[in-house]
Order: C-alpha cells, then sequence, then structure tokens
C-alpha cells in the first residue's frame, strides 16, 4: 500500500513540474498548490488517509482488468474459422471467473465502505473543545468573517483571510447571504455549502503555521471562478495579537492627502464598507478597518499592492466584471487620495 501511495505521490508532483516547465503554462499553474491529496489538521488526516487508500484500490482494479483483457486478447485469440465452427453452449470456466471476480469486487466494496463510515465517524467531531467560533457568511463574490465571542467588545469582521490559531480546533458557522456558495479548504476541511436562511457548523483543524487556500466549489455566479478563501493559520501568540489588532479602530490620517482621502472614502465608499472609528458604517461589502493585513483583495483575484488598489477603485468592473461594486466615477486625483488612505488602514 505504501508503494502503491508513493507512486501516486511521484505522478502527483511530477507532471505539474513537467508542465510546469513550459512557458506558456506558467501563469494558469500559478495557484496549483489547492489538493485534496494532502492535509494538514486532525480532520484532514483521515480523510487523506481514506483517499489514498481508494486510489489504491482503484488502481489496483484497474491493472486486474487490464492483465484479463490483455490475457484474454493474447492467450485466447481465435481466428475467423474457429469462430464458425464453435458450438454455443456453457463453459464451467466462465462461471468459475464470475463467482470469484463477484465475491473480490464484494470484498473490495464492503471494506471500503466499512474504512468510509469509520472515517466520517471520526471526523464528525473535534477531538478537544472549539477555542475559536468563526461566522463565515459566503456573498457575491467574498466572504465575510466574523469572529464571536462572549466579550461583546472583542467581536469583529473580516473578509476573506480567516485567521486560525495552529494547532487548536475552530468552529465554523457558515450562512449564505444570497445564493448558495460552498466553503472547502482541501488541506483542512471537506466541503460544506452555505445556504440561505440556514446555519450549517463544522469544524477545522491546521496542526502547523501556514496559508491554506479554499475556493468556492459551488457554481454561484459569473464571478465563481474569483471567490477564493485564505485560512491562514498563526501560532496561538501571534493570532492573539492579530485579534487584538483587529479590535482597534483605524488611525487617523497623518497628512492632507490623506485627510483628503478619507474625506472621499467616507462619501463615496461609506454607505458599503465600514471603517471603524470613521462615519463610513456600510454593511454590504468588506470591513476595510484593517486593509493593509491581507494579501489580496476583490477575494484573492489581486495582490494587495497600491496599483492593484487603485485600479480597483477605479474601475472594479474591469478587474471582476459582474461585481456589486460600482464604478464610482473618481477623478485621478481622488483615485489618488483614496488609496493613499486605505494604505493606512493597517
Amino acid at each position: 500500500m505504501r508503494r502503491i501511495e508513493r507512486l501516486f505521490r511521484t505522478l502527483y508532483f511530477a507532471v505539474p513540474a513537467v508542465l510546469w516547465s513550459v512557458t506558456p503554462l506558467q501563469c494558469a499553474l500559478a495557484d496549483f498548490p489547492v489538493s485534496y491529496l494532502h492535509g494538514n489538521g486532525s480532520k484532514a488526516y483521515p480523510v487523506v488517509s481514506l483517499t489514498w487508500g481508494l486510489l489504491a484500490i482503484s488502481f489496483i482494479v484497474i491493472v486486474i482488468v487490464g492483465a484479463l483483457l490483455t490475457w484474454g486478447i493474447i492467450a485466447k485469440r481465435a481466428r475467423a474459422r474457429d469462430i464458425a465452427a464453435t458450438p454455443v453452449g456453457r463453459s464451467g470456466g466462465g462461471t468459475q471467473w464470475l463467482i470469484w471476480g463477484t465475491g473480490i469486487s464484494t470484498v473490495a466494496l464492503f471494506g471500503s465502505l466499512v474504512w468510509t463510515v469509520a472515517v466520517l465517524a471520526d471526523i464528525n467531531g473535534p477531538p478537544s473543545k472549539p477555542t475559536v467560533t468563526i461566522e463565515i457568511t459566503g456573498q457575491q463574490w467574498w466572504w465575510r468573517a466574523r469572529y464571536l465571542s462572549d466579550d461583546v467588545s472583542r467581536i469583529v469582521t473580516t473578509a476573506n483571510e480567516i485567521h486560525i490559531p495552529a494547532g487548536q480546533p475552530v468552529r465554523i458557522k457558515l450562512i449564505g447571504a444570497d445564493v448558495i456558495h460552498s466553503f472547502w479548504v482541501p488541506a483542512l476541511t471537506g466541503k460544506t455549502d452555505t445556504i440561505p436562511g440556514q446555519t450549517n457548523t463544522m469544524w477545522l483543524e491546521a496542526d502547523k503555521p501556514g496559508i491554506y487556500r479554499g475556493p468556492c466549489t459551488e457554481y454561484c455566479g459569473a464571478q465563481h471562478a474569483h471567490m477564493t478563501a485564505f485560512v491562514v493559520a498563526d501560532p496561538p501568540d501571534v493570532f492573539k495579537a492579530w485579534w487584538d489588532g483587529q479590535i482597534a479602530p483605524a488611525s487617523a490620517p497623518a497628512d492632507e492627502q490623506e485627510a483628503r482621502g478619507q474625506v472621499g472614502f467616507v462619501f463615496h465608499c461609506g454607505a458599503c464598507h465600514t471603517v471603524r472609528g470613521t462615519e463610513a458604517g456600510g454593511t454590504v461589502a468588506p470591513e476595510l478597518t484593517h486593509l493593509m493585513t491581507r494579501k489580496t483583495i476583490a477575494a484573492g483575484t489581486l495582490d494587495n499592492i497600491p496599483s492593484n488598489l487603485a485600479g480597483w477603485i477605479a474601475n472594479p468592473q474591469g478587474v471582476k466584471p459582474g461585481t456589486n461594486m460600482p464604478a464610482p466615477g473618481l477623478s485621478g486625483q481622488e483615485v489618488a487620495d483614496i488609496t493613499a488612505y486605505l494604505e493606512t488602514l493597517r
């Protein structure tokens, strides 16, 4: 079994490496690391083992069927005159093959069923009480993450980049705001739908720090392909510091341009976006109080750098056609001022 698993792993990593050497495909494969063939965390490990096991069983079946078919073609080949002269009748050998084939298939399928049920039971609940509860809402086309707490002052909202403490189970409550989406982080957990009017609960855990990518896997409209969540697993002390930082309001503008940018942002964008500490209090779009702590914007569509941020503000439909963010019709100076202000939101 281990040899077969190693063979699959070799093919899995070798094929992309060969493709990567072909220049025209390099951009298309830039996000290839999304994979369900390896995992990180107590919920992912049993599923990954099951996946490799079922792949191994399938591979063995294919080899056996292929070998028997090849043997039948070569060793049992008959000439046309032999076929014409062969009487139609039953053969005891054929029945024996059917009995053995059906018996082996039944054992393999039943064993796979038992293994699958055992894994589902194993991952049904976390190994210990979750330390963090996050309410994640799927929207066209981004993810809202709301960190829940008994202390109301510690409830914070962010978007698309979901921080969790490494080595600790986290409870996730999933809600659909408009249409059905599907939350899936392959390296950490399986798929769970976000359905309007319903709350689905799941859990996940990352056993080591890292960034784990999760695409929406339920077609949800024109920009379905540009709706990515990033689960960022931090060491527990780093996670606590991150959460403490998210509670703080936005810093005040430090110069005249940033002050103009804040005024322009509140006027043009504040009806949809929130920046705590300002008059911008919209709730239909991502909260931006600490925007610059995120690595991407537009739900993973663009790197969070000033040029991309300015382009997104000026013409969101040119970047993500169909998105609910309208083009604000700003002048070049207004875009520059708002971008300069947004860069202070750390």
